[in-house]
């Protein structure tokens, strides 16, 4: 089991970060090309762009709709905390890298685990029910649903033993490594995309237009 978990763990953070740094190099070139870009970039608009927009329920448009913004605020949190700070994740990072963190009591990261998978869920019935949003769905977003769910599901239940252990782990690591996989190459890369493109937005209504950008 160890072999396959540094392998599986090698594989996916490697082609993380090679198509997350190949596809930040490529957004700096296009954004240099473009000549209007970088000039624009203010580091305080930018900023206070950035602030503004991770505080919950802070523009008109998320408190025209609060139930959404709640929960995809939750998500994003608990997406990319439970990983990190997961009691089994973290024994590994220092039994194999030598690196230890804190890391989430059991509970919490079972509530956190469960936040994600009924997110999904309500996303899921949101692109069904939503006109406005079903005219523009196809089966990749599904697909990437399940994609972002996935370890989240398969880690629970290993946790859970409610299956094998082994068959709910290896699971778990398969499905773990293709959601890191995915990230560059898929609409998951918004989260390398957020901050770049909430501060170029914010530099251009801020120091262009004179204006805030919510």
């Amino acid at each position: 089991m160890y072999p396959l978990v540094q392998v599986a763990g090698w594989l996916g953070f490697g082609v993380l970060g090679i198509g997350s740094l190949a596809k930040l190099v490529r957004m700096y070139s296009e954004a240099k090309r473009e000549k209007s870009v970088l000039p624009t970039m203010s580091a305080y608009y930018g900023l206070r762009s950035l602030v503004h927009w991770l505080v919950p329920l802070s523009s008109r448009n998320q408190r025209m709709r609060p139930v959404m913004t709640l929960v995809s605020y939750l998500f994003h949190f608990c997406l990319l905390v439970t990983p990190l700070f997961v009691m089994g994740h973290a024994v590994l990072w220092e039994q194999h890298w030598g690196v230890s963190w804190w890391s989430l009591p059991a509970w919490l990261a079972d509530v956190m685990t469960l936040v994600v998978i009924a997110a999904v869920a309500f996303f899921a019935l949101r692109r069904i029910a939503a006109p406005e949003v079903r005219n523009v769905t196809t089966w990749r977003e599904y697909a990437l649903l399940l994609v972002a769910v996935a370890p989240f599901a398969t880690g629970f239940v290993a946790h859970q033993q409610w299956i094998s252990y082994q068959v709910a782990i290896v699971a778990h690591i398969v499905t773990g490594v293709l959601w890191m996989v995915a990230i560059p190459f898929t609409w998951l890369s918004h989260m390398l995309w957020f901050v770049f493109t909430r501060a170029y937005m914010g530099s251009e209504f801020g120091a262009v237009r004179k204006a805030r950008d919510w």
